[in-house]
């Protein structure tokens, strides 16, 4: 547990330079462009690289020694934010409020995959909750990763805003630089007992996509449970593109940045939840208990223009993302082999990220070409503007409030098919196997 514990404060250290650049980012086009397009195609980018480096990252994973891919998204990150801040203090400032800028569109894909090589650690950190902690105590490490993520984003929430606010991207990327080596210094003294490198019997490392899609197959319930995570990203990067905006449109960047750093405090919160009483015999219910609340929350929570509104509704469905994280990443440290688990690990975040950058790159355009002319001067103001209130703001909120509704609606029908059943079963024949003989399962 030392190890473990080690390896989070490491992570946070990481995370937290990586997260900061990333809602920066975000805030920092967005008040300088005014462009809601930009912001929502900045998060499509992001998700598309992720989808598309997810089975690569994984491949990485299993095949080499964790520290070292850690250590290897480390050096990627800082070599990208030195460049960054070069091209940053070289630029004049009017580049920066042109949405259509090249030097604009050069820097944010640049930043963007200096924060994406922070996911090989995501995905190498649940494979050594497998080696460094017993099996019966996953469920709750995994919760203690997703406080960690709370205390990430707690951070990272209140200090973008107001660096941004002060100096624009200068001071991000400064910090970025000097915190991202001192996470390198202290991952390179670091001993992490791994036992093993499994490889492929006669065969080089490779992405081996194959032989990971035989695997998630042969498990059942598998694939479904992959591809209703993906259904819940596609309807997520709703959330992605337009939450900054929506915020924005209600109070100063400063002021969001603080409640996000509140807000942020629901995953510590639902995390310690899930590290003082776990995750329940089937982490699978759990898993979906958590979805319907969130998407019951997401169709009231900007049913009306108020700031607590929102920040009620998005604390409670922060506090609840960490059981869906938490009993995914038990269910298949549980079911799927460690030598696999990268691979998996890599392949569900490929396939559950690919829907994301679909909505999320369509979402912008959409809003401010149909739904907010609806809510401003359109036949919304006639239907619902009377109680829902009009203004660009409420077209946003529209958009979150149909997302809701179907994001439910799915969610108990996917609760109701034979794959939940098959899944269900499948992790308590594995929770059979390691208990002692003739003790109940």
């Amino acid at each position: 547990m030392k190890t473990f514990y080690q390896i989070l404060a490491n992570t946070l250290l990481a995370n937290v330079t990586n997260m900061t650049v990333w809602f920066a980012m975000i805030f920092f086009i967005y008040l300088e462009t005014k462009s809601v397009t930009a912001t929502s195609i900045v998060s499509g980018i992001y998700l598309v690289v992720v989808a598309v480096s997810g089975i690569w990252f994984g491949s990485l994973v299993d095949h080499n020694k964790k520290k070292n891919v850690m250590l290897l998204s480390g050096f990627v990150s800082l070599f990208i934010y030195s460049i960054g801040f070069v091209i940053y203090i070289d630029a004049p400032a009017e580049t920066w409020k042109d949405a259509a800028s090249p030097t604009l569109w050069i820097f944010v894909p640049l930043l963007l995959l200096g924060v994406i090589a922070g996911n090989l650690r995501g995905i190498a950190l649940p494979t050594l909750v497998t080696i460094l902690i017993p099996e019966e105590s996953r469920d709750k490490a995994n919760g203690l990763v997703g406080t960690t993520t709370g205390i990430i984003f707690l951070i990272t929430s209140a200090v973008s805003g107001f660096l941004v606010g002060h100096s624009g991207m200068f001071l991000v990327l400064l910090l970025a630089m000097v915190v991202m080596a001192l996470s390198i210094a202290h991952l390179s003294f670091m001993h992490i007992p791994e036992k093993e490198i499994v490889h492929l019997e006669g065969q080089p490392p490779k992405v081996d996509l194959r032989g990971t899609f035989a695997v998630v197959v042969a498990i059942p319930g598998m694939i479904a449970l992959i591809f209703f995570t993906t259904f819940n990203n596609f309807l997520g990067g709703v959330f992605m593109g337009l939450m900054d905006a929506y915020g924005l449109s209600l109070v100063s960047v400063q002021t969001w940045g603080v409640l996000w750093a509140v807000l942020s405090c629901g995953f510590i919160v639902g995390g310690l939840v899930i590290v003082k009483f776990g995750l329940g015999k089937n982490p699978l219910f759990a898993m979906f208990a958590a979805n319907i609340i969130i998407w019951i929350i997401s169709s009231v929570f900007t049913i009306q223009p108020s700031i607590v509104l929102l920040c009620i509704g998005m604390f409670i469905y922060i506090s609840v993302v960490p059981f869906i994280e938490a009993a995914e990443h038990t269910i298949i440290q549980k079911v799927v082999p460690l030598e696999r688990q990268g691979r998996v690990f890599g392949f569900a975040q490929s396939v559950e990220m690919s829907a994301s950058p679909l909505t999320t790159f369509l979402i912008g355009p959409v809003t401010e070409l149909f739904f907010i002319p609806f809510m401003t001067t359109g036949m919304g103001v006639t239907l619902i503007g009377n109680w829902f209130g009009t203004g660009a703001d409420r077209g946003i909120a529209l958009v979150f409030t149909i997302t809701g509704i179907i994001g439910l609606i799915v969610t108990l029908i996917a609760m109701n098919t034979k794959y939940y059943g098959l899944l269900s079963k499948r992790y308590a024949e594995e929770s059979a196997a390691f208990l002692p003989e003739g003790e109940p399962a």
